[in-house]
């Protein structure tokens, strides 16, 4: 064969990830059988390190339920590459788990895509990178990442490194063509209100509970951020009342705050504390905080961000900066760059009709594997 019949390199990785691909996707198919609500990952979480050690990987775990593996040793001095994607889902135990495949070619399930896909890609790495890399490589997969979870993998992880962590991605299922450059922050709140409740007739005119839930979201609703930066509010679970003729004696709301902004959020969150903080004679409201994820991002023209943005290109797809909530926020707090990409394409997020392209999971490794092997800038400037 002469030298202009050889594969070139890329073609040579693309077609190593088309092997692999496989293989993910069995993972997937596998894990998703396995229930994983935030916080309660514990199963799920013993199937991936069976998989690892199986793959020769020394496999460490965190108190919190954290697994990582060093997949390249690198420069020890160096700080490390991390890759992460979440163990947890959205569903609760007793949602039917597993997946099917569709007429169209598609995968869909409960979680295939945020994150099962992504933790199931996982170890692939250690089957595409060079040998030799810059830095050190490490593989993680956290717990927590969804709803109530708080991020309290990633925060655990930075808390409590193996390595100095010097880049780090977050791996969503569904993301490809996404590189996530900002993250999304949120304030989570449980609003309860309580009053001496009565009769709907003759008391008509004492205070009630629902009513007062129902005022309280209307005035947050209405409130005017100054700051450019998008922000939004949600009362996504509210109950109440004991029956249609009483006086509400108790109600109860969930809400959420969010923005790509730090400075945003906080002004939003001090005007609707503001709002909650005063109640009338005869009510109580308390406050209990559910959650408080930091916001931030990396600037589009970073380094780590052109190594993704290149590596996307390079396998055909067209890259977009997007912004969204991940793990990747806890590393913006941490003041440790970072993006989040994605394995394959898919939709219907947080939905049991969730699915993925299995046919595009060769291109997200492919993208993966090549940001990681051009990180740091340096190593690859001749």
């Amino acid at each position: 064969m002469s030298a202009d019949e050889r594969p070139s390199a890329e073609e040579t990785l693309l077609a190593a990830c088309r092997a692999l691909a496989p293989t993910v996707l069995d993972r997937t198919f596998e894990l998703s059988l396995i229930p994983a609500p935030p916080l309660g990952e514990t199963d799920r979480a013993e199937r991936v390190r069976s998989w690892w050690e199986a793959d020769g990987l020394t496999v460490e775990s965190q108190s919190v339920g954290n697994l990582w593996a060093r997949i390249r040793e690198g420069d020890r001095s160096a700080p490390a590459v991390v890759v992460a994607a979440h163990l947890d889902t959205v569903f609760a135990r007793d949602v039917p788990h597993g997946l099917r495949r569709a007429a169209d070619g598609t995968v869909t399930g409960p979680g295939c895509g945020d994150d099962t896909v992504a933790v199931a890609a996982l170890a692939a790495l250690d089957r595409l990178l060079p040998a030799v890399t810059a830095t050190p490589v490490w593989i993680l997969a956290t717990v927590g990442e969804e709803g109530l979870g708080n991020l309290a993998g990633a925060r655990a992880a930075f808390d409590h490194p193996p390595a100095a962590v010097g880049a780090f991605i977050a791996l969503e299922g569904n993301y490809l063509g996404r590189v996530n450059t900002v993250g999304v922050g949120s304030e989570r709140r449980r609003v309860r209100i309580a009053t001496p409740g009565g009769h709907a007739w003759e008391d008509a005119t004492a205070p009630s509970a629902v009513h007062i839930a129902v005022d309280l979201i209307h005035a947050i609703d209405a409130v005017q951020v100054s700051h450019p930066a998008k922000t939004s509010r949600n009362v996504g679970l509210i109950s109440g009342g004991e029956s249609i003729n009483s006086r509400a004696r108790s109600a109860t709301f969930d809400l959420d705050l969010r923005s790509e902004s730090a400075a945003a959020l906080d002004g939003l969150t001090a005007q609707v504390d503001a709002i909650l903080a005063a109640a009338s004679p005869g009510v109580t409201i308390s406050v209990e905080t559910l959650g408080s994820r930091p916001a931030g991002g990396i600037d589009s023209d970073h380094p780590l961000v052109a190594a993704a943005a290149r590596a996307l290109t390079e396998a055909g797809i067209s890259p977009r900066l997007t912004a969204a909530s991940t793990d990747a926020n806890v590393a913006y707090h941490r003041q440790v760059p970072a993006v989040t990409l994605g394995i394959t394409y898919g939709d219907g997020t947080h939905t049991e009709q969730e699915w993925i392209d299995p046919d595009a999971i060769c291109y997200g490794l492919y993208a993966l594997t090549r940001t990681i092997d051009q990180w740091p800038p340096s190593s690859r400037q001749s």
